[in-house]
């Protein structure tokens, strides 16, 4: 017999916490709209009332299937539920539950709260009673759950024990400050069901000791049938416990697949890669690569023994196969590669070649040969099919640059303020038309991109949607004549994305190698064919 766990998503909440994230009321909706459709059950949206973003937002009914949630804090002592308006905006939204957060260490309700440990409880229990008689499913979040048990655990449980009797579906336990330990979580969660159900029981775990995803599955074998957490782990400090990983853990491994059901069926399950990509495109910034389960490098190899095994059975080197949740499978090349790397990686670009054939040993040679020299293919996929594609004589001579100048000007504009002002210009050859660009940038390669991006006549249609997101340099060695190593991120109205390489004594030179990359990956994926 299988049991329910119940997803709850506190990313438009508590993930909004996390230093540089700031949401949009677009934001809100869509990422609100996305939770939904991939099967989340709780949407928590925010305060109501807090700021002009979130009143907003609570204005209707954000989901069509997954429970709406307010969030708010229990009534204040001294003060009653008619007379509390955090409370009143709480409980007027447009939602199908409030999420309430309840004081249960006695030092914070001391310190914080500056009341006694009855008001508080007493909080708690009318705050519970109101937000039910509106109508609204309740739910408390027993805030510093675990630090308050460790110091009063009569108190701790009397908060989980009033909550449950007031008539609150869920009662979760927070581990506030992140510090608890799985072992410790496990513990106190089986002491707590002794007098409140599981199912009735939630776990808020933060990842200040990067234990949070283990904490929530110590709280689910412990006997909580409800998770908090957050797309990509987002949160304040070190972050909350990463939904993501927490979904395909439930689903693929047997110690509870075998037991339990999310609301994320086996085909949304196969979407999580793009969740949680499409997720970081809308915060702007790039995905991490060594993410669990939906990474780039989740279910990379790269040396050749593993590479050889796992083209013979892929169980060799993976925990789960990659296409249950989305991803893919990569095989890197690199300068402890073999053929079975080059091979694998040939064949997802869609090019055959014979194991015998030649040019794959010059091929893989031309690689070891560039990793040598500074260049790591490793990261940047685009660069390499094309690099093989020349050497097996496949990429269209599309454009020729002749000549590229960036300008660099420090003077002082006509406000007075020093300023510092980059310009670029590019000369290209298409078939027997010379094209020369000028533009401006912010910096120099700014003004690079610009400039050989602005006018590439018959090509122009196929690269106006192509985008630069990302821009990494790295010295390779000291000196001021050292290498440097520049990798450039690019992605296109598709939300298609790749990386390119470029390396030289130069960093220009380096950042217009990765640039033209680019561009001539975007038109060769768009099937452009070059003038005569």
């Amino acid at each position: 017999m299988t049991e329910r766990i119940h997803l709850f998503d506190t990313t438009l909440r508590d993930g909004a916490q996390t230093s540089g994230v700031d949401f949009t009321l677009d934001d809100k909706i869509r990422i609100a709209r996305m939770l939904d459709d991939f099967g989340i059950d709780y949407v928590e949206g925010g305060y109501p009332g807090a700021n002009p973003t979130d009143t907003a937002f609570f204005e209707e009914k954000r989901t069509r299937r997954a429970r709406f949630t307010a969030f708010g804090m229990t009534k204040r002592a001294g003060v009653s539920v008619s007379n509390d308006p955090g409370l009143a905006a709480v409980l007027d939204a447009a939602v199908d539950a409030c999420c309430f957060v309840a004081k249960a260490w006695d030092y914070h309700v001391h310190v914080a709260l500056g009341c006694t440990l009855e008001e508080n409880l007493e909080s708690v229990r009318l705050t519970v009673e109101a937000a039910r008689a509106r109508g609204h499913e309740v739910l408390i979040d027993c805030e510093h759950f675990f630090d308050g048990f460790k110091g009063n655990p009569e108190h701790a449980l009397a908060v989980a024990r009033t909550a449950h009797a007031a008539g609150a579906r869920w009662i979760v336990l927070c581990d506030t400050n992140g510090g608890t330990l799985p072992h410790e979580i496990e513990a106190i969660v089986a002491a707590v069901a002794r007098d409140v159900p599981g199912d009735r029981l939630g776990i808020h775990a933060h990842d200040d000791t990067g234990q949070a995803v283990a904490n929530s599955l110590a709280a689910v074998r412990a006997g909580v049938r409800q998770i908090q957490g957050t797309l990509n782990g987002i949160g304040e400090r070190c972050g909350n416990a990463n939904l993501v990983t927490i979904i395909a853990t439930l689903a693929l491994k047997p110690e509870f697949s075998d037991r339990f059901v999310t609301g994320v069926t086996p085909e949304k399950l196969g979407e999580l890669t793009h969740v949680s990509r499409a997720f970081d495109d809308i915060l702007n910034r790039s995905p991490n690569r060594h993410a669990p389960y939906v990474g780039a490098n989740a279910f990379a190899t790269k040396a050749g023994i593993h590479a050889s095994a796992l083209v013979k059975d892929p169980r060799t080197y993976e925990h789960v196969p990659p296409e249950t949740v989305g991803n893919r499978r990569r095989v890197l090349v690199s300068d402890q590669a073999g053929k079975s790397n080059l091979l694998s990686e040939l064949a997802r670009f869609g090019i055959t070649v014979d194991r015998a054939d030649p040019r794959l040993d010059r091929l893989l040679g031309e690689v070891k040969d560039r990793e040598a020299r500074g260049f790591s293919y490793e990261a940047a996929d685009a660069s390499l099919e094309l690099l093989a594609r020349r050497t097996l004589g496949t990429v269209p001579r599309y454009f020729e640059v002749q000549s590229f100048r960036v300008m660099v000007e420090r003077r002082f504009n006509e406000l007075g303020e020093l300023v510092t002002q980059s310009e670029a210009t590019v000369k290209v050859k298409i078939g027997d038309q010379l094209m020369l660009s000028a533009a401006e940038g912010n910096g120099p390669v700014n003004a690079l991109d610009a400039a050989l991006r602005k006018d590439l006549g018959p090509y122009q249609s196929a690269i106006d949607d192509l985008v630069l997101v990302d821009f990494k340099v790295r010295i390779l060695n000291g000196g001021t004549g050292a290498t440097t190593r520049v990798l450039i991120e690019s992605r296109d109205g598709a939300k298609n994305h790749w990386t390119t390489i470029g390396v030289s004594e130069n960093i220009i030179d380096a950042s217009f190698q990765a640039l033209m990359d680019a561009v001539v990956y975007k038109l060769v994926k768009s099937g452009v064919t070059a003038v005569a």
